[in-house]
């Protein structure tokens, strides 16, 4: 997920395993390192999302911290949208 502000990029990604109870952040960061984050997901097929008020709160998290409940169904949207374009893509 990634947000333009006037000033600086940001992103954050996160990750979803089987036996988690919700997903995780596993990266975050603004400028270099989200332009950074974005190439790797880029580079490995990942759908970038780009949602401003989501990653403004995502940005807010520690790394390897789940989400809170709040945030579920923001996430379950996108992921939702990621299944979409992956199966109309394969």
């Amino acid at each position: 997920m990634t947000r333009h502000d006037a000033d600086e990029r940001k992103a954050a990604a996160l990750s979803y395993k089987q036996g988690y109870y919700a997903p995780v952040v596993v990266a975050r960061g603004k400028g270099v390192m989200a332009e950074a984050i974005i190439a790797c997901a880029h580079e490995a097929g990942v759908y970038v999302h780009e949602s401003p008020e989501l990653v403004k709160l995502l940005m807010q998290l520690d790394t390897d911290q789940f989400i809170p409940p709040e945030l579920y169904r923001a996430v379950a949207e996108i992921l939702v949208w990621l299944y979409r374009m992956e199966n109309e893509y394969t």
